[in-house]
């Protein structure tokens, strides 16, 4: 080979080089940790984010890759967002509602007399839900993304039975979010915010009267029904417990374009399929629950319109003093008056009578 003609193939060479090294870095290998708030053996919820966790190394050829811990692995269960806030971790899947105590508008994954799980996708996907919330959660550093939704949940376990609201009063409730547990409160129920992990043993010692965790296929692997069989629907407490995937706006902002489109297809597929397998699962689990013994009853009126009448009072509450939740709640309570005339029309009429006829 001449001079020229190889001075010539380096210049060509450096060229094509020199034209690849932007794309190159653009995908560099990236490495996350994800801290999870529920434990392993609710493998439908913490499956979620292994489902998003390969999703995401799938798609990008190994080179995105996201480890997941298991609540209490890394970072405490109920601390997940300050693990991200802190740099510890990257990213949390949680239930945003564990985080109200900083502000009240943590709580829409999933408030009292909610939207149901159909319409909360709705709302973030097609209305102002994912706007609005992401503008609210750039004050904590962090971008979200909906990542699961367990659908209306029962009213949960008690030891004894509920006749009436009287026999609420008193009742140590174990209850997911400060909404819920504020209006559980205003029925006489002292709530209680403890991580699942924790649950069973505060229901077998009897410092719990009772808990709502989620529907029948979790609450048959945490066993509640060995020590308070009367289960209760409905879950008017949340009618839509969405999860969360909370990113740090810092790391998620460093991605590359790919990376960030590749993060979100993720997370939506991975929403989706979690609401299937629990709508899937669920009629399984809690004929196997009735079979062990679950004495499956419905909530007095009295006390369904009672909780209902609170909700509604708490949150004009919130809004009088809470200028963050006003302007979601204005957007959301219009959203679900729609909704709620659309479904009482097409939805629920169908429904009604199709399971009257099955059952």
């Amino acid at each position: 080979m001449d001079r020229r003609s190889f001075i010539k193939r380096a210049g060509v060479a450096g060229a094509l080089t020199a034209g690849l090294a932007p794309a190159v870095h653009a995908q560099s290998a990236v490495r996350w940790r994800l801290a999870h708030s529920f434990p392993k053996s609710l493998d439908t919820i913490y499956g979620t984010a292994e489902t998003f966790a390969k999703l995401v190394e799938d798609m990008s050829g190994g080179k995105f890759k996201i480890q997941v811990f298991a609540a209490g692995e890394i970072v405490p269960a109920l601390a997940t967002l300050d693990g991200v806030q802190n740099g510890v971790v990257e990213c949390t899947h949680t239930a945003s509602n564990f985080f109200a105590g900083k502000d009240e508008t943590f709580a829409f994954n999933g408030i009292p007399f909610s939207l149901n799980s159909r319409q909360m996708s709705a709302w973030m996907f097609d209305g102002n839900g994912l706007t609005l919330m992401r503008e609210f959660y750039k004050n904590y550093g962090v971008i979200s993304f909906p990542m699961g939704n367990t659908g209306a949940q029962m009213g949960g376990w008690y030891r004894k039975e509920i006749k009436s609201l009287e026999d609420m009063k008193g009742l140590k409730l174990r209850v997911s979010g400060l909404l819920a547990g504020e209006a559980y409160k205003r029925l006489g129920v002292v709530p209680q915010t403890i991580a699942a992990g924790d649950i069973y043993p505060s229901l077998e010692r009897g410092t719990l009267d009772a808990v709502e965790f989620s529907g029948p296929f979790d609450d048959q692997k945490l066993g509640f029904y060995k020590v308070a069989p009367y289960y209760y629907y409905p879950g008017w407490h949340d009618g839509s417990p969405q999860l969360d995937l909370l990113v740090s706006l810092k790391a998620y902002e460093a991605l590359s374009d790919e990376y960030k489109a590749i993060l979100a297809a993720a997370a939506t597929h991975a929403h989706v399929l979690m609401q299937a397998k629990y709508d899937a699962r669920n009629p399984t689990a809690l004929r196997q629950l009735v079979a062990a013994g679950a004495k499956v009853q419905r909530f007095p009126q009295e006390v369904v319109s009672a909780g209902y009448r609170e909700s509604m009072a708490l949150y004009d509450e919130i809004s009088a003093r809470n200028p963050n939740w006003k302007k979601v709640y204005e957007d959301y309570a219009r959203f679900r008056a729609d909704q709620n005339l659309w479904f009482s029309i097409a939805e629920a009429s169908l429904d009604q009578f199709t399971q009257a006829q099955r059952r």
